[in-house]
């Protein structure tokens, strides 16, 4: 019913750079270069993503090129010493790989990321095929989209669902994304209602909820 892009699928990026299990260290580092990227899926022949190799990964080689870590930091950077000795992706990746799907809600994206401290997921299908990447970048396209296009679907799809008939015409005015609503109608239990679907809409910042009831007059 809306145009807003509540899913995935709808801000990813589909020209995705990956490498196989194979790829070698230096590849990485170009592949990352090259496409100015800081992590790459890590495929298998069919597509499927089973690990994710990032600029974290590659660090400890440079590390630990010089060092010869005490005991403690052995036993408590082990992970970290294997891949500073890692030549290839298999050996580099961290896996299992951290994915989205692409019918996932942005903010369902935008919870994974900051649960599990990623800046990039590899959106999959059923079958763990990658189908694009997803950023925070692209978590925040959502904030580009016109005014006009926000005050159309508020007035559209919020406005004159829980208002057909106001008692006063409801007004929707959005400057830099941040939504205003004006006017009088007719029942006061919509307009709590009417602020949260307003602030639901992908691209909104805030929401100034000025609407009034008759009924709040009233007596």
């Amino acid at each position: 019913m809306g145009s807003s892009p509540h899913q995935v699928s709808d801000v990813m990026t589909r020209a995705v750079v990956a490498v196989g299990r194979k790829a070698l260290f230096k590849d990485i580092v170009e592949r990352m270069a090259e496409w100015k990227v800081g992590a790459l899926p890590v495929l298998e022949g069919d597509g499927r993503v089973i690990g994710v190799v990032s600029e974290a990964d590659l660090l400890p080689k440079e590390e630990f090129r010089d060092s010869d870590p005490d005991r403690f930091t052995q036993l408590r950077r082990l992970s970290d010493l294997a891949k500073a000795g890692a030549v290839s992706a298999e050996e580099l990746m961290s896996a299992p790989a951290v994915t989205v799907h692409g019918d996932a809600t942005l903010a369902e994206a935008a919870r994974i990321m900051a649960l599990r401290q990623v800046k990039r997921l590899p959106v999959v299908n059923s079958e763990g095929v990658l189908e694009g990447v997803v950023s925070r970048g692209d978590l925040l396209k959502v904030f580009l989209r016109p005014d006009n296009d926000l005050a159309d679907e508020i007035r559209r799809d919020v406005v004159d669902v829980l208002f057909p008939a106001p008692v006063e015409p409801v007004h929707v005015i959005v400057s830099d994304g941040v939504v205003t609503l004006t006017g009088r109608v007719g029942d006061a239990s919509g307009i709590e209602l009417a602020a949260r679907l307003a602030r639901g809409v992908e691209g909104v910042v805030g929401v100034d909820c000025r609407l009034t009831a008759a009924d709040s007059h009233a007596g």
